[in-house]
């Protein structure tokens, strides 16, 4: 039968005690991480949140303490009572490994059958078991570790926006649904059947209204939900850090998340973050680097060959040079990694991603091998080469395409997948604004502009006259935070002109009646002195993540989903009985295998 902490209480935890606490007499609790019988001795690593500490007992100690240590066993839940001492071997590899704790006293708290497997850091153990057992992994203190950042990057988050003025309100989990974006996820109503409230995807309705109703600064750490696939920075439900400010303009939010950048990496990491940070249109990032969340902590930026092959003799490039782009990237030194082969599998890749093909050169010291030389005079292919600032050595992957940004695309991509080849170093924290989004993209399936944001985003001024016209030239008062080529929060001023609204939802291709539909109670509170606000929200969880270097979300979240959506601890989601489909009013008609 289990004991008790009857008349004992914990006095520290075991990864806070040093030399200077000899000779106090403590008590710890926490679960054997191993024991280790010596015969005359047994020694026992008891672990909690903080660290290890070593319980020693030995010839002077009790011998029914001594006989209780003989049957410990891994994960046993223990409280040891006893006096601090000096080891007689230092454990230079742990930061109590100095002391060690007499025992006079011992508790087994819990007993533990043998866990499916070794709770130790950096475990190889396939993650599709420790998720099944999370309750199991979530002790191994790399996991702790990350948990415990989080708790503290959340709590300066708090810190910060309350020294700031900002005022946290929470809003409803359970809203309207106003289809954006992804999918929402949806949630029967008893009450009224056959409608359903949705989830939110983000707060960002009910902080407007926030800022309506006066509360000119506020914030919250939102529960979110997005019904989407999952990638590795992306999970169903996410955390994030909601702002929203009043009678401000671009710079205002930008000076807060800065302060906020450099407040939270001070207090979570002891890391100074200059300010201000770098900023760059979409427009340079997309021509420098092929991504509006560029990884600039490395080179390779793209090369534009337009001009160079206007009327080649290639006419892939030429034609694509007469509307498009033709672009290249130099992977400098590539020609020892990419082997012909290599480049192969690299163009199918291109291919899956939308390219119609992968020119390349191969330049090694036997040879200047490429997949359109042929088709270029001598000098074409000199200007070709001289424009890439290509040498022996390099490996030369060019795109063509009547699309500019298709071109961008995909050797934003391939330069990524070339520096993972390369191993060039990312190393260091590199954050930066990106801003002047693109209003609307344009949608080839539909045949037509969309909007890029939510429709509220408002254009920059000098815009405004090509909303008709010449939708392609309108740029938003938005910007997006990049970390390390992760986009890490995202925001715009918002509109609260109801004319410039109006004819923002027609350019959008939306009838009055179906922006009242969606949005008619934001529209009639704009009736009663709406005042110009703005704001951003921050992704607590690739925050967290890209701090610590994390490969995974499910590496700072601690009851994660899996790639088909699934939590494996629980085994959700899962059938509701009929009973409560019936209370609903619903009926499961098919199910996919």
């Amino acid at each position: 039968m289990a004991e008790t902490m009857k008349g004992l209480k914990r006095t520290h935890y075991c990864g806070v005690l040093r030399p200077s606490d000899e000779g106090k007499d403590v008590t710890v609790c926490g679960w054997v991480q191993r024991q280790r019988d010596l015969g005359q001795l047994i020694f026992v690593d008891l672990r909690d949140r903080t660290g290890i500490v070593q319980l020693a007992f030995d010839q002077a100690t009790d011998r029914a303490v001594f006989d209780k240590a003989f049957g410990v066993r891994g994960e046993y839940v223990l409280a040891a009572r006893g006096k601090v001492r000096i080891r007689s071997s230092v454990n230079h590899d742990i930061p109590t490994g100095e002391i060690e704790i007499a025992v006079e006293e011992l508790r087994v708290l819990s007993k533990a059958q043998t866990p499916p497997f070794e709770i130790v850091e950096n475990s190889t153990t396939a993650e599709a078991l420790r998720l099944k057992y999370r309750y199991l992994d979530l002790r191994r203190p790399d996991l702790q570790r990350n948990l415990l950042m989080r708790h503290r990057i959340a709590k300066a988050a708090r810190d910060y926006f309350d020294q700031e003025g900002f005022i946290e309100l929470e809003t409803p989990m359970l809203i309207k649904s106003t289809p954006e974006g992804a999918r929402d996820f949806l949630v029967p109503s008893r009450v009224h059947p056959g409608n359903f409230y949705a989830l939110p995807q983000s707060p960002q309705l009910y902080k407007q209204l926030c800022m309506v109703a006066g509360f000119d600064r506020y914030i919250q750490l939102a529960r979110c939900f997005r019904d989407e696939d999952l990638r590795a920075d992306r999970q169903p439900e996410f955390t994030q850090i909601d702002m929203e400010m009043s009678f401000v303009d671009v710079e205002d939010v930008l000076a807060v998340g800065e302060g906020f950048i450099r407040h939270v990496f001070k207090e979570a990491l002891g890391v100074d973050i200059p300010t201000p940070l770098p900023r760059m249109t979409y427009t340079e990032a997309m021509e420098r680097y092929g991504s509006d969340k560029p990884d600039t902590r490395f080179g390779m930026e793209l090369i534009d060959l337009t001009d160079a092959v206007k009327g080649c003799g290639f006419a892939v490039f030429a034609g694509a040079a007469e509307s498009g782009m033709v672009g290249a990237i130099n992977v400098k030194g590539g020609a020892g990694v990419y082997t012909r082969k290599e480049i192969d599998r690299l163009t199918e890749y291109a291919k899956g991603i939308g390219a119609k093909g992968l020119a390349w050169v191969r330049w090694t010291a036997e040879n200047r091998a490429s997949s359109f030389g042929k088709f270029l005079s001598e000098e074409e292919m000199e200007a070709v080469l001289n424009q890439a600032e290509m040498e022996e050595g390099d490996v030369l992957l060019v795109v063509a395409d009547p699309v500019k940004k298709h071109v961008q695309s995909v050797l934003g991509a391939l330069r990524l997948l070339a520096a993972d080849k390369m191993e060039l170093p990312r190393e260091g924290f590199r954050l930066l604004w990106i801003t002047e989004f693109p209003f609307f993209e344009w949608d080839e399936e539909a045949g037509a502009y969309a909007a890029m944001h939510h429709p509220f985003t408002a254009p920059l001024d000098e815009c405004i006259p090509y909303l008709d016209s010449q939708p392609e030239k309108v740029y938003a008062k938005a910007y997006d935070l990049v970390f390390n080529g992760v986009e890490m929060a995202s925001g715009s001023i918002r509109i609260t002109d109801p004319e410039l609204q109006d004819h923002m939802f027609r350019a959008l291709g939306l009838s009055e009646e179906e922006a009242r539909l969606k949005f008619g109670f934001l529209l009639d509170a704009f009736q009663y002195g709406a005042p110009p606000h703005g704001g951003m929200g921050i992704g607590l969880d690739r925050l967290v993540m890209q701090m610590l270097g994390a490969a995974t979300l499910r590496d700072v979240t601690a009851f994660p989903k899996v790639q088909n959506m699934t939590e494996p601890m629980t085994d959700c989601p899962s059938p509701a009985d009929e009973a409560q489909l019936k209370e609903l009013g619903l009926a499961v008609t098919a199910v996919e295998e």
